[in-house]
């Protein structure tokens, strides 16, 4: 039987959401204000999900302790009161909506967890917008 146990932390963040390629008038059309060139921040919180097997000698997925570290050592300490548009090597690339942030976030984490383990992250990026990434079927 598989379980799942889940991380919740939270930062806060800053990005504008920009794609060079349309007009300003484009820009403040689709994304409006969330477009501003000075950009604009949250109080983002994030769940991680692991799964897996229990260990049958630590009855443990994972050391929740071990989670955190990661978390905290690959997402927190580099997007922490920093701009995904201009700070963070991870996202500096995309438009920095919930939903790719929560796509690069479940990438980066994917690479540093045992394989196969991470199921799914939430990000809030508000009380009412939440971003969800998580492992499919193939």
């Amino acid at each position: 039987m598989k379980v799942s146990i889940t991380r919740k932390t939270h930062f806060t963040a800053g990005h504008r959401l920009y794609n060079p390629d349309f007009t300003d008038e484009e820009n403040v059309r689709i994304f409006g204000p969330c477009s501003n060139p000075n950009g604009h921040g949250h109080n983002y919180i994030l769940e991680v999900t692991v799964t897996g097997e229990l260990d049958p000698a630590t009855g443990m997925i994972m050391n929740l302790k071990e989670l955190k570290k990661i978390i905290n050592e690959h997402i927190i300490s580099k997007c922490d009161h920093r701009n995904f548009s201009v700070d963070v090597d991870f996202t500096m690339d995309i438009i920095p909506t919930a939903e790719n942030l929560a796509r690069r976030i479940f990438e980066v984490l994917d690479s540093k967890l045992p394989d196969g383990t991470l199921q799914r992250i939430k990000l809030f990026e508000t009380e009412n917008n939440i971003a969800i990434a998580e492992r499919g079927d193939g």
